[in-house]
């Protein structure tokens, strides 16, 4: 159950509309559901702010189906990463909402009333090869409440294809960054502002860049103050931080 599900839960307990024992069961699964193949974490959420994300890769469509139903019927927003078209089409008949983001080879099935996203979240690439990977680090951070802008194709090749996009990065709160080949985006990025860069290597690139080898070298070895690191291809784990960055940076405005 997500944070917002359980407030309004204890909330309509405090007004009488719904019982104690009807809460209580609502409440009795849990933490972890053992469907066999799988311990589903039903309380993440209640933890971390977000539900567990369904890593889809290596899974068989039967496997996510079960998952994606488990956190469903918990009242959970699923996310599930690394699928292809296959799986849409396989669970849309049982869950009709559920949208497939192509680019991100990503699967959203949102539970409840969306409300309007948390706006200071950039994701940038440097190329088109690298959108993949872009794309699941936007559609990522969007899916945990955020609004997030697009800037693509504005690669080191090119260094007035990104100053065209200055007041977008001034403005941001933090910057998500993909680039294979030499990867050196973010440490041009990170040199222009002054807010996080998470760098996001990508495995883009002929056969010296080492699937992403040189490009992850490249931003560990950044000369820019301020910018991080996840792993190649990791557009998940990027648009994820973005996503805890952009909400600390929310509830420190507004304690201010």
């Amino acid at each position: 159950m997500e944070r917002e599900a359980l407030r309004r839960l204890l909330e309509a307990v405090r007004k009488g509309r719904v019982g104690v024992g009807e809460a209580l069961e609502r409440l009795r699964r849990g933490p972890v559901e053992d469907l066999g193949f799988a311990a589903v974490d039903l309380h993440r959420a209640l933890r971390r702010g977000f539900p567990e994300v369904v890593y889809g890769a290596g899974k068989t469509i039967g496997q996510i189906g079960a998952i994606v139903e488990r956190l469903a019927a918990a009242g959970q927003t699923v996310l599930v990463t690394r699928v292809g078209p296959d799986a849409h089409r396989a669970l849309a008949a049982r869950f009709p909402r559920i949208r497939y983001h192509a680019e991100a080879r990503a699967l959203v099935l949102h539970a409840g009333r969306r409300r309007p996203g948390r706006p200071g979240i950039v994701v940038m690439s440097a190329g088109t090869s690298d959108l993949p990977v872009a794309e699941e680090a936007a559609v990522t951070a969007e899916v945990m409440g955020n609004r997030v802008r697009r800037v693509y194709d504005v690669g080191v090749a090119g260094l007035h294809r990104l100053m065209a996009h200055r007041e977008a990065m001034l403005t941001a709160r933090v910057i998500v960054v993909a680039a294979g080949m030499e990867g050196a985006l973010p440490s041009v990025v990170g040199g222009l502002v002054d807010c996080p860069v998470i760098g996001v290597p990508t495995s883009t690139g002929y056969g010296a860049g080492a699937g992403g080898q040189a490009a992850l070298l490249a931003m560990l070895n950044s000369c820019a103050s301020g910018v991080a690191v996840v792993n190649i291809d990791n557009g998940f784990g990027a648009g994820y931080l973005a996503a805890l960055i952009n909400r600390a940076g929310r509830r420190t405005a507004t304690k201010k």
